[in-house]
């Protein structure tokens, strides 16, 4: 079994030793670091390389808002999942806007941090249903918006349908037959046409429009 490489990085030693303990009893995961800010968080994501980091809004020396776009530029692959105690509707739609792929508060139940956790592993965003709504009015009525000029490409919406399912890049390629740079092209178009600042935004609003099955080949 191919276990999930899980960085935690919160500043509460109480309430990261908790989440490590936990971690490390699951069969599926292997905790891999542990942080205690943002700054700890990308020195650690570098050195190993976790395919998911469970991060902490509110830390000293770096926050969680200003550290996931850093993680995103230094492992584009790795999944982030906020765990927080603050469920403001801003701070969920700037954490999504820069690139984390779940949401999560600590009053969630062990059964639901750990499902969470498999869900973004595989590239499915995570973000409980109330909050997931204050992201989706957000980008019904994104700031200062531009209006959609040009519709999506026939390869653009086969590109969204499989973000939808929580593809990478690299797999979206494959079952396209096409090279990961095109595909990186594609997202580009996907997001600049909808006004979208992220692959998660992305995937909300496929499963909204009801555009996560294949599309029908004319």
């Amino acid at each position: 079994m191919k276990k999930i490489r899980i960085l935690v990085v919160d500043d509460e030693n109480v309430i990261r030793d908790g989440i490590v303990l936990m971690l490390r009893l699951q069969p599926d995961m292997q905790v891999v670091g542990e942080g205690l800010d943002g700054l700890q968080a990308v020195t650690l994501a570098r050195k190993t390389k976790p395919d998911v980091v469970l991060l902490d809004l509110q830390m000293p020396k770096q926050d969680g808002l200003t550290t996931i776009p850093k993680l995103v530029e230094l492992l584009p692959e790795c999944r982030i999942l906020v765990l927080t105690g603050y469920a403001d509707h801003e701070k969920v739609y700037q954490a999504v806007k820069s690139g984390a792929l779940g949401y999560l508060l600590k009053d969630a139940t062990r059964a639901q941090l750990l499902q969470a956790i498999r869900d973004v592993a595989e590239g499915i965003p995570s973000i409980p249903p109330s909050i997931a709504v204050k992201v989706i009015q957000e980008i019904d009525h994104p700031t200062h918006a531009l209006p959609t000029v040009d519709p999506l490409a026939p390869r653009e919406l086969d590109t969204l349908q499989l973000i939808a399912r929580g593809m990478s890049n690299n797999e979206i390629a494959k079952e396209l037959g096409v090279h990961p740079r095109t595909v990186a092209k594609y997202v580009s178009g996907i997001l600049r046409k909808l006004q979208l600042a992220s692959r998660t935004q992305a995937a909300l609003y496929a499963v909204r429009e009801g555009l996560t099955e294949p599309r029908t080949k004319k």
